[in-house]
């Protein structure tokens, strides 16, 4: 499975799937809880409720089921929202839930009961169908592992609290593997995985992907359009799916992608409109996985963006929470990516990123304010030199 990059998709995608209990054999289409509508966009806590009622309505009439929060999405309110979406509005049993314990949280094992008891008063669950050590790596590893949080997690699943314990990763293989063989009790595992990062040497999606192979254990797929990269994926690429199956939704290759893969138990959209719901849905309701033929143009599709710059920034936000400069970094990011795009030699003068730019700076702080903390390097999930990358933004924006 090595050699030319490319022709590992051949070596990889599957027709034949694992079925288990676990999931219920459930569609695979799961809901992430992380990029929701929201009434203010400078405020990611104002979720727009009635928007996410409508979303979620129309996810579960056709027919799926699959949930994902965690504490900190949407700034921290994403976990209430479930209440006022879900529990106070549908029956317990018609939906599955699946939250997470950070690492950031915690710093002795009496606050992991109290994080665990403040998610349940939040979301009004009753107990979690699905419970994840959240963004497992080499730093966090050292703190679950010292608070023995995978005791504590098998301590609630004892209790009734918690139907299926798992975890989420974004570190290397060789981590992965070793917590595996340390933990076989983990029943699941949630890596990134996308066409775009399969080959990536930073995310190694493909070699975490068979290491959740070699384990034989259920895979959940998170960032399988790496944050909206890869639905604005420019004209060039547009255009080559859409000759291929013009009816086909730019999101419908990179989901189906992840899908296709074996052992896929579920894929997560953080689908952010009533329209991204109606998409995702109506190619997932009756899944069929990729043809030789169009995975053929996945790879067309992947060497064309490798010939483009920009940030790998998938928008998580995980980076803006506790920034001493307030800065606005995936935000910032996606306006970098979309000039490289329009202007890729900034020749230009005046681009409409320019303005969008300095009207957010007069909420957040500005790229150059920031103080080289280091704090966001340490929980990106891409890895991401962000300290670098702004200072790319301030030298294109702050001209």
């Amino acid at each position: 499975m090595r050699g030319n990059p490319l022709v590992n998709y051949y070596d990889c995608v599957y027709t034949d799937f694992m079925t288990n209990d676990i999931f219920n054999n459930a569609k695979k289409l799961g809901f992430g809880l992380m990029r929701l509508p929201l009434n203010n966009p400078d405020n990611a806590g104002d979720i727009d409720i009635q928007q996410v009622c409508k979303m979620a309505d129309l996810f579960l009439e056709r027919g799926f089921t699959y949930f994902d929060t965690a504490l900190m999405y949407c700034g921290a309110s994403s976990e209430s929202a479930v209440k006022k979406v879900l529990v106070e509005r549908h029956p317990r049993d018609k939906f599955t839930l699946a939250t997470k314990l950070h690492h950031n949280y915690v710093s002795a094992p009496s606050d992991c009961e109290k994080v665990f008891a403040g998610q349940l008063e939040r979301t009004g669950a009753g107990y979690f169908d699905y419970y994840l050590i959240h963004d497992i790596n080499v730093h966090s590893i050292d703190v679950y592992d010292r608070l023995d949080v995978f005791g504590f997690v098998q301590k609630k699943k004892a209790e009734g609290l918690v139907r299926h314990a798992g975890f989420s990763f974004h570190d290397g293989p060789e981590l992965l593997d070793k917590v595996l063989t340390e933990h076989p009790e983990m029943e699941f595992v949630q890596i990134q995985l996308n066409y775009f990062d399969y080959e990536n040497p930073g995310v190694r999606s493909r070699e975490c992907y068979e290491v959740c192979l070699k384990h034989n254990k259920p895979i959940i797929i998170m960032e399988p359009v790496k944050g909206g990269t890869l639905v604005n994926v420019g004209s060039e690429v547009e255009n080559l799916y859409k000759s291929y199956n013009p009816n086909a939704s730019v999101a419908s290759w990179a989901i189906r992608f992840a899908a296709s893969h074996k052992n896929v138990a579920m894929v997560l959209s953080g689908m952010g409109s009533v329209a991204q719901v109606e998409d995702n849905t109506s190619f997932m309701q009756d899944f069929k996985p990729l043809t030789d033929d169009e995975t053929a143009v996945i790879k067309k599709a992947v060497d064309i963006l490798n010939t483009k710059k920009s940030v790998p920034c998938t928008g998580c936000s995980y980076c803006t929470e506790g920034c001493p400069a307030h800065i606005a970094i995936p935000r910032y990011f996606a306006l970098l990516n979309a000039d490289l795009a329009q202007d890729p030699e900034g020749k230009q003068g005046w681009t409409v990123q320019q303005e969008y730019y300095a009207n957010l700076h007069k909420s957040f702080g500005k790229a150059s304010d920031c103080v080289k903390c280091g704090q966001c390097e340490e929980i990106c999930p891409q890895h991401l030199k962000v300290m670098d990358f702004l200072e790319d933004v301030a030298a294109r924006f702050e001209k």
